[in-house]
């Protein structure tokens, strides 16, 4: 179960440069039901999602590299490219900062991942957070490949 709440973000935290980050291409083979196949710097995952904005279903596989770039050609849309810098937060919380590159950019999202539906509910975001689009399909992934 993913449990996570997402925001749009207009201006970057300072000193970016200090956190660590994963180098990431995903794409869709298909968005309903979402099944997606990711490389994550060195890694390779193929991962279903169920409906859902806030909290939904996930499973995760792994892939070879080999089997990443066989269905990359098979992929519906276009192939997703950004930066992911892992943020800290208070209560042991990190923002996955995702800087979007290529068509997608200049877009820029943040999420963060919940242990419960209460603390998803009870978090207030930081103040460089702009405005909140979870519960806006518009800014899941699998709608950003086919825009």
């Amino acid at each position: 179960m993913e449990i996570e709440r997402k925001y749009l973000i207009h201006t970057l935290p300072e000193h970016l440069e200090r956190y660590p980050y994963r180098e990431i291409e995903q794409g869709y083979l298909n968005t309903d039901p979402v099944v997606r196949i990711r490389r994550t710097d060195d890694e390779y995952t193929l991962t279903y999602k169920g409906k859902g904005l806030m909290i939904r279903e996930e499973y995760n596989l792994p892939l070879n590299e080999a089997s990443f770039v066989h269905l990359k050609e098979k992929i519906d849309g276009r192939l997703i490219r950004k930066r992911r810098y892992l943020i800290p937060l208070d209560d042991g919380l990190t923002v996955e900062l995702d800087v979007f590159s290529g068509d997608l950019a200049p877009l820029c999202l943040a999420e963060v991942e919940f242990e419960t539906e209460e603390a998803a509910r009870a978090f207030a975001p930081p103040q460089w957070f702009a405005e909140e689009v979870t519960f806006s399909p518009a800014y899941h992934n699998s709608s950003l490949s086919r825009r």
